[in-house]
This record gives structure tokens, sequence and C-alpha cells, in this order.
């Protein structure tokens, strides 16, 4: 009698156990754990922030600026009083 025939999702997982498990028994995966320890090393290096830091900063800025121009059109204003006064 015949084994019975595995689906297709079936075959799919199936080799994809085999391909990992030969992955653990190979040098790829040593090769990739040192590349990704590498990647790792060289992103801290950079002293990236994370996204949420960079949103943060970001929404800092747009208040900032805000109130530049806010105390840039004040100035303005005290400016125009002052020479409509030297007049």
């Amino acid at each position: 009698m015949r084994g019975r025939l595995m689906k297709p999702n079936e075959i799919l997982q199936d080799m994809q156990a085999k391909v990992s498990e030969m992955l653990k028994q190979s040098p790829a995966k040593d090769i990739e754990r040192n590349v990704k320890s590498l990647l790792n090393q060289g992103f801290t290096r950079l002293d990236l922030v994370t996204r949420e830091e960079f949103d943060v900063q970001a929404q800092v800025l747009a208040r900032t600026r805000e109130k530049l121009e806010a105390l840039e059109k004040r100035v303005a204003a005290l400016e125009s009083l002052r020479n409509e006064a030297q007049d």
C-alpha cells in the first residue's frame, strides 16, 4: 500500500523543515550569525535613533518652529510700532 499523498502546504512545510535542519548543521548558519553580529556592531557605531525617538524630535522641532514664527511676527510688530513712534 502506498503512503498517503501530501498536500502542497505539507510538502512546503516538510521541505522548509529539512532545509532549516541542513542549515543548522552547515557553516551557513555560522556565517549568518557572524554577519548579523557585524551588522549590529556597525549600527551601534553609527549612533542611530529609533523611529519613536525620531518622531518625538520631529514634533519638538515643529513646535519650536511655530514658536519662532510667532516670535518673528511679534518682533516685526514691535519694530513697526517703534518706527511709527519715531516718525
